[in-house]
């Protein structure tokens, strides 16, 4: 297949005007290496990545936490249909069997055509700072457990890419030591400060689970872990940018804090593409009205939009349109060590390629 005439998105965060070859699924480098010579028109469009959010816990009525492999297959559709082409199921704090089993009944789930690929599992609970649980079930939190995590990790063939720890609770130092060679550790839902979240950062914590939520804020004797973490030049930092979780100047402001190193992530909850309502999060009751999902106390839990739409909103807020591009691609690819399979448009990686207009309404789903 060849995408012609289209301004291709490259690992530079330029464009270039250029035509785009693909061969059994895969980009190659010119026309000599394919067979197949149909040919899309991509005159005045974008040629882009398709996105990859790591951290949505999922979308039209379904809950990864369900545990129903045909709930995650629509997920997996609504995802794609909207550009997203890569995607990372995000557990809730559940029962601790109830986890066990939903690890078990995943781990041989195989996507099928016209769904987004699953990069990975991401792990956000149980080993959470009960202080700021979210929307998570106090009941449900746990202390950080390396045998707990090996056991879920085994359940679902190691395909946990993602596990939130907050760094403040007991034992949380031991886990970071002995697993961050094996899973990315992210810190969040946490109290901590400034010295404890530079300790476990250098212990070999290297994410944030949805940066200024769940956290203390960013204070000038009191950084936290927002400072701690934007001095570690390995450490990404994901974000919600739906307009409601982070106000827009504190998006912009993010993305100066954490330059190359923000990931755009929806936190998208099972209401994402359905009308506003009452819906479960978790096995609690999560009120939708427009955007702005609540739980009864008027917490705020998960986002009702998808990644497609928070990469548009984030340049509606000023961020330009390279960068917005990379933190919702070239940067979540990176951040769970995938990028050599996918996150750009380079020759020998997967051929997950989405069109867009100028103004970056999504077009079509290659």
């Amino acid at each position: 297949m060849i995408i012609k005439n289209g301004s291709v998105y490259q690992e530079d965060k330029t464009f270039v005007k250029k035509d785009l070859y693909i061969e059994n699924g895969f980009i190659v480098e010119s026309a000599g290496q394919i067979t197949d010579h149909s040919e899309i028109d991509a005159s005045d469009l974008l040629v882009l990545p398709g996105l990859i959010d790591i951290h949505s816990h999922g979308a039209v009525g379904h809950d990864f936490s369900d545990g129903n492999p045909e709930g995650l297959e629509k997920i997996l559709a609504y995802e794609y249909a909207n550009g997203i082409t890569s995607y990372c199921p995000t557990s809730m704090t559940i029962h601790r069997k109830e986890l066990e089993h939903l690890f078990e009944r995943m781990g041989n789930f195989q996507e099928g055509r016209g769904m987004a690929h699953v990069a990975g599992i991401n792990m956000e609970g149980p080993f959470l700072d009960a202080s700021k649980k979210g929307a998570h079930r106090q009941e449900c939190i746990m202390a950080p457990d390396v045998d707990f995590f090996r056991k879920c990790n085994q359940a679902c063939g190691n395909r946990i890419c993602l596990v939130t720890l907050a760094p403040d609770v007991e034992g949380a130092m031991e886990f970071v030591r002995e697993l961050h060679n094996e899973v990315s550790i992210s810190l969040g839902h946490t109290g901590a400060d400034y010295d404890t979240a530079k300790a476990a950062l250098k212990a070999g914590a290297n994410h944030v689970t949805h940066l200024f939520n769940a956290m203390l804020p960013l204070g000038h004797r009191a950084p936290g872990l927002i400072g701690a973490a934007a001095e570690e030049e390995n450490c990404m930092a994901e974000l919600i940018c739906d307009g409601i979780h982070v106000h827009e100047s504190m998006v912009r402001a993010a993305f100066k804090l954490f330059p190359g190193r923000i990931v755009l992530i929806s936190d998208s909850m099972r209401a994402a593409g359905m009308e506003d309502g009452t819906y479960d999060l978790g096995g609690q009751q999560v009120t939708v009205n427009g955007k702005l999902a609540t739980l009864s106390d008027g917490t705020i839990a998960g986002s009702a939009t998808n990644l497609y739409d928070c990469m548009r909103t984030a340049v509606s807020f000023g961020i330009p349109v390279e960068e917005a591009i990379a933190a919702a691609t070239i940067n979540p690819a990176r951040s769970i060590g995938i990028y050599d399979r996918v996150g750009s448009l380079s020759p020998g990686k997967r051929a997950d390629v989405i069109l867009a207009d100028r103004n970056l309404k999504l077009v079509k789903v290659i």
